[in-house]
């Protein structure tokens, strides 16, 4: 049964790994930005996320309320401020700003931070499981991550359009076309 779990298991992470790929896919389709800062962004989120937890005292779910304005707001600066003066014809400039801004994250977190691991706490949800069979667990957030890349994606395919295989116009109603 072993077996069976580590699959589980591999299921379960794979959604957490597809919401971030749709992300990828989404920047990438409707813009043509390659974002080599996605997975920095996505590690500063974290950070102030952790930020906000120690400073006001909240659980990290509900921190999500104040996380993701922040991080609308930085990216949508980050858009109008920088991205939008290297979008043309050639994908060299955004992927040279964006490697720019990842290296910049990254020295900036390590400097704010230090390079000492550190952990969102987030309660009992974090060891809650139950059991499915014999021998075979399923974390209780792990699956609220996978549900919530399902419903990610479900939400990108009803309004963007997301891309299925074979087809050559996905995203076309999120490029406003």
């Amino acid at each position: 049964m072993e077996w069976v779990n580590i699959i589980i298991q591999g299921v379960l992470i794979g959604g957490l790994y597809a919401m971030f790929a749709a992300g990828l896919a989404l920047i990438f389709g409707v813009m043509r930005l390659v974002n080599i800062a996605h997975g920095d962004l996505i590690v500063l989120a974290a950070y102030v996320a952790l930020m906000t937890t120690d400073t006001l005292g909240l659980n990290p779910l509900l921190a999500i309320v104040v996380v993701v304005p922040i991080m609308a707001a930085i990216g949508y600066g980050l858009q109008r401020g920088l991205l939008n003066r290297t979008l043309g014809d050639d994908v060299l400039p955004p992927l040279l700003v964006t490697f720019g801004l990842s290296v910049i994250i990254q020295n900036a977190l390590l400097e704010l931070f230090t390079a000492d691991s550190r952990r969102l706490k987030a309660g009992a949800i974090e060891v809650a499981s139950f059991q499915i069979g014999e021998g075979v667990w399923i974390g209780v957030l792990p699956l609220l991550q996978f549900v919530v890349a399902i419903a990610v994606i479900a939400v990108l395919v009803v309004v963007c359009g997301f891309p299925v295989e074979g087809s050559r116009k996905g995203f076309s109603r999120c490029k406003g076309r």
